[in-house]
């Protein structure tokens, strides 16, 4: 199979790999328990990735090429940037769905996570292109912690509406992004794309994370009164990711 052609099956598939997480909308438990545990989860996903993946990487990118007092500065502006943009999403949002809460999370979830998977995309189409092993291992390990990103989108969406089709088409217009990542490699970036806007992609996004985390997914998973799941759920949350990294 032509490289190229195959680095585009295994970025999709790696993308895609987030419908896996619409699973948790066919069990039938009790409604707060699983909007509870699926919220604290991913609050624990987005916080860990941010703080132990998109940040670190953000900065890798930059160390060598300015002073390190820069670096950092440059990076903390980045995910200011990212937390003042996820604001006013949120904002822009609860004028409309202000009285439904599940689904502004939802949405603002959409959008965090398919600007996260569009680096992700290009990353892996990258890799794989000219490291067939390096690409697959990395694809393995972006499918793996792609699950849990897919139950912080399909869970709000679905227990909003009861409306599985629609949390379907959410969760995989998210994993969907990434393809659009790979296709972006191979068509500009190649030719436009820097270290420096790849670290202000990651940065942004990494301050998207960590406002939807604290001030959305945590105060509403700890609404429903579950307290020693929630805590534990959040905990998972950061293990899972930690356990992915360390493995891959």
């Amino acid at each position: 199979m032509n490289r190229i052609i195959f680095s585009f099956l295994i970025t999709t598939l790696a993308g895609l790999a987030t419908l896996l997480g619409i699973i948790p909308c066919y069990l039938h438990k009790s409604r707060e328990s699983i909007i509870s545990k699926s919220l604290a989860f991913s609050a624990g996903v987005m916080i860990t990735i941010s703080l132990t993946s998109l940040i670190p990487e953000s900065v890798s990118l930059l160390y060598f090429d300015y002073t390190k007092v820069f670096v950092f500065l440059i990076v903390f502006i980045f995910v200011v940037l990212g937390i003042m943009f996820s604001s006013s999403i949120d904002q822009k949002i609860d004028e409309h769905f202000s009285n439904n809460n599940l689904y502004k999370l939802g949405l603002i979830s959409v959008i965090a996570l398919a600007l996260h998977n569009i680096p992700e995309g290009i990353t892996t189409f990258i890799s794989t292109n000219s490291n067939l092993s390096l690409g697959i291992t990395l694809s393995l390990a972006i499918a793996l912690h792609n699950i849990p990103e897919g139950i912080s989108i399909a869970v709000p969406i679905y227990y909003a509406t009861y409306n599985r089709k629609r949390a379907f088409w959410y969760t995989f217009l998210s994993g969907f992004s990434e393809l659009f990542g790979a296709i972006l490699a191979y068509l500009f970036l190649a030719r436009y794309m820097n270290d420096f806007i790849l670290a202000l992609i990651l940065g942004v996004t990494a301050g998207i994370m960590i406002h939807i985390s604290i001030y959305e997914l945590l105060p509403n998973s700890w609404q429903y009164k579950k307290r020693k799941a929630t805590i534990f759920s959040f905990l998972l949350g950061i293990m899972t990711m930690l356990v992915c990294e360390m493995l891959f």
